[in-house]
């Protein structure tokens, strides 16, 4: 490993990691790196509670920690590790050539894994994850590589803060560059583009100022706050005054600035023979940490015998020791949030009442650290109107509970809320912090609803965060969570009549949706059209219409009928219920739904007809399948045999090498997970799909596209085990028309058919599902297979469909 710069510059070697002091969170579970990387691939930074050794490899590590793998599987790949097991493995990131550098960052805040492009963070994210069961103590860095160098520059690590987060530009983002003596000074990089005031920006400024002081013998007077002077000292305000003044005739003014922009930054800078007096001022008022570094650096030039009258510059800084649980928090030391919380419970320095209406007074509250958190506060409280100078602010509409809850968060920067389920109270925090921009609270209120999200809670939750759009990764997981319990979400109660139609509709779509029967969704589409207050199905639907107008029944989400209608699979209702949804008032009021049932009935009567055995074909759209007819265990009789053909034109090859299918795995291809394998009708000793992690459940697969062009209803399929006795015993069949949403069409759960290397194995497709036509075809593990090892592996060396075939 080689270190150019410390920090700066760094080529790691293949199988090696570079750890170092500097690349640890300040706190730990949540940090952000910065970086720049230049590799073939497979660049890889390892998160650990403690530091590991330069020959470290992430192979043999046993304890806890995250691997994040840009460029996995020859730069083809992203992944990420947990403890040693993959959980997510996504086609991703490609790196640039090894003579080009491109930025990245990648974010840990609580288990919430963020990575993204650019040198600032939470901007351009590429992917995130979020661990279930997250590691709360991963502090520290390392950067690996894997059979290649990989250099790394432009190395800084800082504090981690939620997605979107418009305090960003208040957070300090230094890396060490070398000056010219050879020595190393701090660069300071600023973010743009983020309108968010930072306490910095109210230092002597006359924005909300309610004290002053007057300083030195030409008494310039010097606007400050009190609420920021009282969290860090002992100022004398006079009570009495609504603006005291402090006179400080003796004070030349460039030592109150340096104390008071060490109080508004945290940092400062000061004459060398300037220093004994800002000693004596920050004495005086008791600024300790101040006192303390001033002590310690006079101390120090004493025993190196410096000149006292030096007027070299010294630069003081607070080094953000105090803690906070947030980072993004915009007090920082030496001011004590202790101090500042206080005066939010006893009022004061106090320059603002909050009043709701109908409730009276909230809290006495403080202009500026409200103006600090939220943009909606600093124009109310500096837009000229007469909120600026007003001492009462009255809201409308706010509920009081949810509202003091957010106040109370923007002075202590927590969320005390001590709840273990989603409350009404939490869904209105969400709502009033997307309101006012306080994007830190908008993530802990996001956090705590996904940790306690359920099938009772969902649909208010959805309802709220439809219309938030920050709010993206809790909307989707709210939608899988109301598909997965369809049934129960729309019969529980009707709260899901208020979602508005794209939501509604992409529950409907979505590819983890879960229901009884298809007359639920039916049930469900109608309910909402109506807006009910309670649950109808559609022979009550049928009753209504008998003696009301469409119109009139369903208003204004009469034409959404249409739309939403085509999501009901109406192939796999009962054919005797078919023929009464026939003969119903929907269908003579309703068109899409009368043509809907009408294809459906014909689309059952063609599937018995073939069931029969009989030679007539389907009618109209139907009238093209070919029926490629199961016989024995590994005839020349199925789809992809068919497909090597190119569809009868010719003599046979592999379809996969005539490009007439695809083939692919759950795992990357390899010796022994090789497409052009499975369907080569070749037995093969070693022939397997490896395991890999998909909506936190643990699969195998191997799938079959088709083609765009083509279609099959399969009635029949057969699969061949490889060598080994790594025997599949439950396992599904699926078929999809996009490729992500699945249609189960054998379902196998402790299924002992395949005992023995090499055998062969069919199964017929029954019931509704055998006369959908779909695209693609997939064979999944579901549980682990027999055996000692590998247990995930899929090990089967031929797959082939039957059915019929457009």
């Amino acid at each position: 490993m080689k270190v150019e710069e410390k920090k700066r510059s760094i080529t790691v070697a293949p199988f090696e990691c570079a750890w170092d002091e500097e690349f640890r969170f300040r706190e730990a579970g949540r940090g952000c790196i910065t970086f720049e990387a230049s590799a073939h691939n497979d660049v890889t930074l390892v998160f650990r509670e403690q530091p590991g050794s330069q020959h470290y490899h992430y192979k043999m590590d046993n304890s806890r920690h995250y691997i994040v793998i840009l460029g996995s599987h020859r730069n083809k790949r992203l992944k990420i590790e947990v403890d040693g097991k993959t959980v997510v493995d996504v086609a991703g990131i490609g790196l640039c050539c090894s003579s080009s550098f491109q930025s990245y960052w990648i974010s840990i805040y609580d288990g919430l894994i963020s990575i993204g492009q650019g040198r600032h963070p939470n901007n351009n994210i590429l992917f995130q994850w979020l661990d279930p069961d997250p590691n709360r103590n991963v502090q520290y860095v390392g950067l690996s590589s894997w059979d290649k160098h990989v250099g790394y520059r432009n190395i800084s690590l800082m504090p981690s803060a939620p997605q979107n987060s418009i305090l960003w530009s208040q957070i300090e983002c230094a890396y060490v560059e070398p000056d010219g003596a050879g020595g190393h000074t701090r660069k300071q990089e600023s973010k743009d583009g983020l309108d968010q005031r930072a306490l910095a920006n109210f230092l002597e400024n006359w924005d909300f100022s309610d004290s002053i002081f007057v300083v030195g013998s030409e008494r310039k007077v010097v606007p400050a706050h009190k609420v920021v002077l009282g969290s860090c000292g002992d100022f004398p305000f006079n009570l009495m005054m609504s603006r005291p003044a402090i006179e400080l005739p003796s004070v030349s003014y460039p030592v109150l600035h340096s104390l008071l922009e060490y109080i508004y930054t945290g940092s400062t800078q000061i004459s060398e023979w300037q220093l004994v007096s800002l000693l004596e001022l920050s004495s005086q008022f008791k600024v300790k940490p101040l006192v303390m570094y001033c002590e310690e650096i006079i101390g120090c030039l004493k025993m190196s015998d410096a000149v006292s009258e030096s007027s070299k510059k010294i630069q003081l800084s607070s080094g953000g020791s105090q803690a906070h649980q947030f980072y993004y928090f915009p007090f920082k030391a030496p001011l004590n949030t202790q101090k500042i919380e206080q005066f939010l419970v006893n009022g004061e320095h106090s320059d603002v009442n909050i009043y709701v209406n109908g409730h009276g007074l909230v809290t006495h509250a403080h202009k500026l650290i409200l103006s600090l958190w939220s943009m909606t506060f600093d124009k109310m409280f500096t837009n000229g109107m007469k909120e600026s100078s007003a001492s009462n602010v009255f809201f409308e509409d706010v509920p009081v509970e949810a509202f003091f809850l957010l106040i109370q968060f923007m002075y202590s920067g927590e969320l005390k809320v001590d709840i273990e389920e989603i409350t009404p109270v939490l869904v209105e925090l969400l709502l009033l912090s997307d309101q006012f921009g306080i994007t830190a609270l908008q993530f802990e209120c996001c956090k705590r609803i996904m940790e306690f999200l359920s099938k009772d809670t969902v649909c208010s939750v959805l309802r709220a965060v439809s219309s938030i759009p920050s709010c993206k990764l809790l909307e989707e997981m709210c939608k899988r969570n109301f598909a997965e319990h369809f049934d129960y979400c729309t019969t529980a109660c009707t709260d899901f009549v208020l979602l508005d139609e794209a939501t509604f509709k992409d529950i409907l779509q979505h590819g983890h949706m879960t229901v009884t029967s298809e007359e639920r969704v039916l049930d469900a589409i109608l309910t909402w059209c109506m807006e009910a207050c309670d649950c109808f199905n559609w022979t009550s639907v049928h009753e209504l219409l008998s003696t009301s107008r469409p119109e009139k029944l369903f208003g204004g989400r009469l034409t959404a009928i249409n739309t939403l209608l085509p999501f009901v699979r109406f192939p796999l209702v009962q054919p005797s219920v078919l023929h009464l949804m026939e003969k119903s008032n929907l269908a003579k009021n309703i068109e899409a739904f009368r043509q809907l049932v009408a294809e459906a009935i014909e689309f059952s009567n063609a599937g018995l007809r073939m069931a029969t055995n009989t030679c007539e074909r389907f009618h109209h759209r139907r009238s093209s399948y070919k029926e490629l007819q199961y016989i024995s265990d590994g005839d020349n009789n199925g789809v992809i045999y068919y497909a090597g053909t190119s569809f009868g034109k010719h003599q046979w090859i592999n379809p996969v090498l005539a490009k007439n299918i695809t083939v692919t795995a759950s795992s990357p291809n390899s010796r022994y997970t090789d497409p052009k394998a499975l369907v080569s009708k070749n037995y093969q000793a070693t022939c397997f799909a490896g395991p890999r992690l998909e909506d936190g459940k643990m699969c195998s697969w191997w799938m079959v596209d088709i083609g765009p062009d083509h279609q099959l209803m399969c009635n029949y399929y057969t699969v061949r085990q490889d060598g080994s006795a790594t025997f599949m015993r439950s396992w599904v069949l699926q078929g999809s028309m996009d490729g992500r949403s699945w249609t189960s069409l054998h379902v196998h759960e402790d299924d002992q058919t395949i005992c023995q290397p090499g055998q062969f194995a069919s199964w017929p497709i029954t019931g509704q599902t055998a006369l959908l036509p779909f695209r693609f075809f997939r064979v999944m593990l579901t549980a682990p297979a027999t055996g000692v090892s590998h247990t995930w592996n899929l090990c089967i060396c031929f797959l082939e469909l039957y059915g019929y075939f457009r």
